[in-house]
């Protein structure tokens, strides 16, 4: 149980993450682990089809859909899955009651039509990258008692700001949908981050365990446009849907009901497979040790306005039993890692987050 909660902390939590600093300035790498960085890219990068460079530099190579680095997870050596898989139910975004007039939708995309049919988006991985993730922590560390309260502790300068269902052992969801999340350079990225609650513990492609299908949305692209502070506001729908018949955990793009791929049942235990018990909204930053703590959303603290606030909206859980959706409007909790630093504040529908973190 302990595992099966630390999975579910890292995979549901899709947030804004800051990074403040160049973590791979002034490394210096034996010869030993240069050689180590070498072969581990000559494993990630595979022969391309087709190579994509994007207007930021970004280089994805069009890699056989069979060749992707999801099928060098020991657990998934045998797997049948193939590069037209659909799942078989989906969370359809729902409704919003938010005025959205001044609202842009934020897309994430290649040029040149894509990869073609049959291959997958691989952004290209570079030593920098290597080192970067090797000197990223993990992202929290979560202790437990005998009664199974939860008590949560960022680890190595993390700072979080976010809600999430009370703990109840019954609790059982399929699945959830959260806002967009920023991640690595000064562009907003999308990414995901993945543990087994053991030794794996990685962010986007850079271990084995999620398989892509998209041919045009890549993991870690750069959202357009985003928002301005007090001007127009950018947003996009996300969720993760727990398949009812295969048991994969699929992340989708809510508003054309897309699906970027999915995480197959066999790399997680056999609880998780089938639900889980917590998900959560909401904000985390980073910065090493001895580095003032950064902003956090608008770097503002919020106070309640849509122009104004980074936020999630539109909240939604996915019943185990059934497919039943339903929006989240009450028993939400609150974790800050720093009160003087950052805060979050929550209305029907809609959960604001933020902080100016220390100056």
């Amino acid at each position: 149980m302990i595992m099966n909660q630390r999975i579910i902390d890292h995979f549901l939590l899709m947030v804004f993450l800051c990074l403040s600093y160049d973590g791979v300035r002034g490394t210096k790498l034996s010869k030993q682990e240069d050689l180590e960085l070498e072969n581990q890219l000559k494993v990630l990068n595979k022969p391309p089809i087709k190579t994509i460079k994007t207007k930021y530099g970004d280089i994805y190579d069009c890699v056989n859909f069979y060749e992707q680095p999801a099928f060098d997870h020991p657990l998934l050596k045998n797997h049948n899955y193939h590069s037209q898989m659909k799942p078989s139910f989906y969370m359809k975004e729902s409704v919003s009651t938010i005025s959205t007039s001044n609202y842009k939708s934020s897309r994430i995309g290649l040029p040149d039509r894509g990869c073609p049919v049959g291959t997958v988006p691989i952004r290209r991985t570079t030593k920098e990258d290597l080192i970067r993730h090797k000197l990223m922590p993990l992202s929290e560390d979560v202790m437990f008692n005998n009664s199974l309260n939860r008590r949560k502790k960022p680890l190595k300068g993390y700072k979080l700001a976010i809600v999430h269902t009370e703990d109840f052992p019954g609790s059982k969801f399929g699945g959830a949908g959260v806002d967009p999340a920023l991640y690595g350079d000064n562009l907003t990225r999308l990414f995901i981050h993945f543990t087994d609650g053991k030794t794996s513990s990685c962010f986007n492609l850079l271990c084995p365990g999620f398989v892509l299908l998209n041919t045009q949305i890549p993991i870690d692209g750069v959202f357009e446009p985003v928002s301005q502070r007090g001007g127009n506001i950018s947003d996009i729908g996300l969720s993760i849907n727990w398949d009812l018949e295969e048991g994969n955990w699929w992340l989708f793009s809510t508003e054309s009901n897309t699906p970027f791929g999915f995480w197959p049942r066999e790399v997680f235990d056999d609880d998780f497979a089938y639900y889980v018990t917590r998900v959560e909204w909401g904000g985390v930053v980073y910065s090493p040790p001895g580095i003032l703590e950064p902003p956090m959303g608008s770097s503002f603290f919020p106070i309640e306005n849509n122009n104004y606030d980074a936020f999630c909206k539109n909240m939604t859980l996915l019943s185990d039993r059934g497919g039943r959706l339903y929006t989240v409007e009450s028993q939400l909790s609150t974790f800050l890692s720093n009160s003087d630093l950052y805060n979050v504040s929550t209305i029907p529908g809609l959960m604001y987050y933020g902080g100016p973190g220390e100056k």
